[in-house]
């Protein structure tokens, strides 16, 4: 059923005030009042799940300050786009415990960057740890939204994140239903698979503007499923019973005349919609305003679209102004 109001999920933590993924950029979500949190995992050379956007972290920790791993800085194909710079795979989580956190978005979250250099990255471990812990502090139930990243590219170098995961999940104690979960992933595929393996959360299908999945191109090539296609009317039939809901680009939602929202509940999959931020270089351009892209445009007047749509959950880098907004 659709829910009366949105849960509020903090994206990668509160990355509008604190670098993602950081310790203190959780911390402040939970303070903040999310409903969830939302950590993307991928792995290290010897299996263990760290919390990066993305395998690739040279715009997110302070590797390239480090001497010792010059040498390792590359370039390879990941999900079919080469990217050059270091990857999580080609180090121990040992290693990767030495390097810092940065800002991703210095240029637009200056006052973010302060925090440069101060917090160690962290495994998943350790944020299942936060958000329980941080559900007995502040008196309510919180929950996780895990972003499998890149699961194809990962199996595909002997890395298959599913037994990984699995295991965290379990020895944390959210492989169960006792804590809120939910998984979500580009790729159906890995969905499937941890799905099938019994663990117990929702599951949820996240879909880009425009091309098509890696997993099932890699299958079927021209002819696999776009995105596109999943949402229309005919795609979202094959979803049923296959994930629980859909988490889709905002911009599908700021289009005129889409029915995805009306068409996927009519179905009973749930919609959530990524990423609700305040300043103008993220903002339709009709909702911009002046000050240039690190100052807060009318992301009233675009959250309210979003709102009236009747989503189930958001995803937000600003907490306070998620939960102010979208929370009755």
């Amino acid at each position: 059923m659709p829910r009366k109001s949105p849960l509020v999920i903090g994206h990668r933590g509160a990355p509008g005030y604190r670098p993602e993924h950081s310790r203190s950029s959780y911390e402040l979500a939970l303070a903040m009042g999310v409903d969830a949190v939302e950590p993307d995992v991928v792995a290290t050379k010897d299996g263990v799940l760290v919390v990066r956007h993305e395998n690739e972290i040279s715009g997110t920790t302070d590797i390239a300050d480090h001497p010792e791993f010059a040498e390792r800085k590359t370039t390879k194909r990941v999900d079919g786009e080469a990217l050059t710079g270091w990857f999580t795979e080609d180090f121990t989580w040992a290693e990767l415990a030495t390097l810092r956190s940065r800002e991703r978005l210095p240029d637009v979250r200056a006052s973010s960057a302060s925090f440069n250099g101060s917090q160690a990255i962290l495994r998943l471990s350790d944020v299942l740890d936060i958000v329980r812990e941080g559900s007995i502090e502040h008196g309510r139930e919180i929950g996780i939204v895990l972003e499998i990243k890149h699961a194809t590219y990962f199996a595909s170098i002997g890395l298959d994140l599913v037994p990984l995961i699995e295991r965290e999940l379990r020895a944390g104690g959210w492989a169960t239903g006792e804590l809120p979960l939910i998984v979500e992933s580009f790729e159906s595929t890995v969905l499937a698979q941890l799905k099938s393996r019994g663990i117990a959360a929702s599951y949820v299908y996240l879909i880009e503007a425009s091309g098509r999945p890696y997993d099932l191109f890699v299958t079927h090539g021209s002819r696999a499923q776009t995105y596109a296609d999943a949402v229309s009317a005919r795609g979202l039939d094959g979803w049923v019973g296959v994930v629980d809901g859909i988490s889709v680009d905002k911009r599908m939602l700021l289009a005129r005349g889409n029915t995805i929202v009306a068409d996927a509940h009519a179905r009973g999959l749930t919609v959530f919609t990524w990423t609700c931020r305040p300043e103008n270089r993220f903002l339709s351009p009709e909702f911009r305003g002046s000050g240039g892209k690190s100052a807060y445009g009318d992301y009233e007047g675009e959250w309210g679209v979003i709102a009236r749509a009747g989503v189930d959950g958001v995803f937000v880098d600003h907490p306070d102004l998620g939960v102010g907004f979208f929370r009755d």
